[in-house]
């Protein structure tokens, strides 16, 4: 501890973000990224960009991306938020809709920024243990007055929900704030953005760094009741009232005009991952049925995941391994690239099995 720093610094345990590689390496399979380029009207908006707009501010509210978002979920424009990536609004929600609430449920195996925020802003926090078979049991969720939030897909280990089961659980805990997560819906996933207009208590998280390819841009969104988006646009505008960048903004909204595009390489990503899939278990790894861009995978029983982990980093080829908690040290988690990719990795799987 510095003597610089607040008492409370000392104590937060930050995220830590997979590793971004400071030289060349051979393939990057660890922070679901997407392996294909954005739309070539995002491109054409980036490229055509004017830059005698850089020295002007841009619409603090994004109106313009909101109406395009709002369009495209067949939504009114007061039910999105736009953020600085879905981190941003994630930290938002957690401090303008969670902070008060008597009790805060997620699962204890999700995404890791979820204790860190709450730690952040002193929330009370109950972990909900997954299931035998790694899934989220929202039966386990019922409270009264409380907040939830879970990821749909879950990361990291990739497992969907089905709608129903989330229209269930939502419908008999009207009275919480229930978040749905969705970062990676788009490659197969059911999203609960059709339950919006019937619960005013949920909000559904996007982002656009996975299924859009702009992680290099930072945007995020979420939809969800007038109520709770007037809410976020509250803290937002007490913290941070120009979030999201010129540029930013315009291609994203080109993105958004691109559905064709959109649609046909989340469907690419989504056949190469079932093709990977299959072939990981050829060759003896336990795969998770996956909603996502990644799959969680756990390598034959004669070889340790940290140890292949290590292997493939040694050789240029960077995958996921959680150290903590335990209970998924024995896994990896690895991104969906192209089918050159992934034929690259397997080739490289096989050598280091059959040693």
């Amino acid at each position: 501890m510095t003597k610089f720093w607040s008492h409370f610094v000392s104590k937060l345990d930050p995220y830590i973000p997979g590793e971004q590689p400071q030289k060349e390496i051979r393939l990057k399979l660890n922070t679901n990224e997407n392996p294909f380029p954005p739309s070539p009207l995002v491109l054409d908006e980036i490229t055509n960009f004017g830059i005698d707009k850089i020295n002007l501010y841009p619409d603090p509210e994004s109106n313009e991306l909101c109406e395009e978002i709002a369009k495209y979920h067949h939504l009114s424009k007061d039910q999105v938020f736009v953020g600085n990536g879905s981190d941003e609004i994630l930290a938002f929600i957690f401090y303008g809709l969670f902070k008060n609430k008597k009790n805060l449920f997620f699962p204890n195996i999700t995404y890791s920024f979820y204790p860190v925020y709450a730690k952040l802003f002193d929330i009370d926090f109950k972990t909900i243990p997954l299931d035998d078979n790694f899934e989220i049991n929202l039966s386990d969720y019922h409270h009264s007055n409380s907040a939830v939030i879970f990821p749909n897909p879950n990361a990291p280990t990739s497992i969907p929900l089905s709608l129903k089961s989330i229209e269930n659980f939502v419908a008999l805990n009207e009275s919480s704030i229930i978040v749905i997560d969705e970062a990676y819906v788009d490659f197969g996933t059911e999203s609960a953005v059709t339950l919006i207009n019937n619960f005013p208590n949920i909000l559904v998280t996007r982002s656009m760094s996975k299924s859009r390819s702009l992680a290099g841009l930072r945007v995020g969104y979420a939809v969800g009741s007038s109520e709770l988006i007037d809410g976020l646009k509250r803290v937002k505008n007490s913290f941070n009232s120009y979030p999201v960048d010129r540029i930013a903004q315009k291609a994203s909204i080109a993105s958004f005009k691109d559905d064709k595009y959109f649609k046909e390489k989340c469907k690419q990503i989504i056949e190469i991952r079932e093709n990977f899939s299959t072939n990981l278990k050829n060759l003896g790894f336990q795969v998770f049925q996956s909603g996502g861009n990644f799959i969680f995978t756990r390598p034959p029983s004669k070889n340790n995941a940290e140890d292949l982990y290590v292997a493939l980093k040694n050789s240029g080829i960077l995958v996921r391994f959680f150290k903590e908690p335990k209970i998924i040290s024995s896994y990896l988690r690895i991104t969906i690239g192209t089918s050159e990719q992934m034929d690259l990795l397997l080739s490289e799987l096989k050598k280091l099995i059959d040693q």
